[in-house]
């Protein structure tokens, strides 16, 4: 019974990644901040997070 459920799952997360629409996680490597890294070094504006605007480090 568990093997068919594993089945459907893994089905229907295939066809989830094929029409683009599976989300992965980034890492973040940077302390939070407007603009952070994730890992491969790209910089990306952060709006995920509530300091977002970068103010929780404002004085």
């Amino acid at each position: 019974m568990l093997a068919e459920f594993d089945q459907q799952l893994t089905k229907t997360l295939d066809e989830i990644k094929a029409q683009g629409l599976y989300k992965t996680e980034r890492i973040i490597t940077t302390p939070q901040d407007a603009h952070i890294a994730v890992a491969g070094g790209k910089r990306v504006l952060n709006l995920c997070a509530n300091n977002y605007l970068g103010l929780a480090d404002h004085p």
